[in-house]
């Protein structure tokens, strides 16, 4: 059986829970819970919160890393390497984005980091950027602050709230069809 393993990133803990910077924890999340996934129970040996079941005939390992964003690399390089995945394939990571316009959905592989702190370590820990990865735009109408770092860590606004949940929406709609359909299917179909 297939197997796909997809990490949302975020920090852990309350304070950041509705902070720009978990928009992949959010994802997950929801996807997780649409699909009637078991509770996410925490694992020691990789230090990050999983939950897996079986999703049209694939096994799928959905994880959210309890080390903070700029080390998420650790926890996936343990992932990895409990699970004998091949990268290529398998990976799928879910994060915010400020380059993009808030509300935005990319779908990409085998790109740089561009300064994402979280993304720059995986890269790093799996020396490999060869992993698909759902950027989600969080840049505000007003261009990218001129402190990323503080406005990440920031809970979304009152507006960016009551959209919010049309864009979650989306993106788990993006990840079951990359699930069932494949990348290209899911690129040609999300990134216009």
């Amino acid at each position: 059986m297939q197997s796909l393993f997809i990490v949302g990133l975020g920090n852990p803990g309350e304070k950041f829970k509705n902070t720009r910077h978990n928009a992949g924890f959010i994802v997950i999340d929801k996807f997780a819970e649409k699909n009637n996934f078991p509770n996410f129970v925490f694992s020691k040996k990789s230090n990050a919160l999983i939950s897996e079941e079986e999703f049209n005939s694939k096994k799928i390992i959905l994880a959210k890393p309890q080390t903070f964003m700029n080390e998420s690399g650790k926890t996936i390089k343990s992932l990895i390497q409990n699970s004998k995945f091949k990268i290529q394939n398998s990976v799928v990571v879910i994060h915010d984005d400020i380059d993009l316009p808030f509300g935005t959905i990319k779908i990409v592989k085998g790109r740089g980091s561009a300064g994402h702190k979280g993304v720059e370590s995986i890269i790093k820990e799996i020396k490999t950027n060869d992993f698909i990865r759902i950027r989600i735009g969080i840049m505000p109408k007003t261009g990218k602050p001129k402190n990323p770092e503080d406005f990440v860590i920031k809970n979304f606004s009152k507006e960016e709230k009551r959209k919010l949940e049309g864009i979650i929406e989306k993106a788990v709609k993006i990840i079951e069809t990359l699930v069932n359909e494949g990348l290209e299917r899911t690129r040609n179909e999300y990134n216009k």
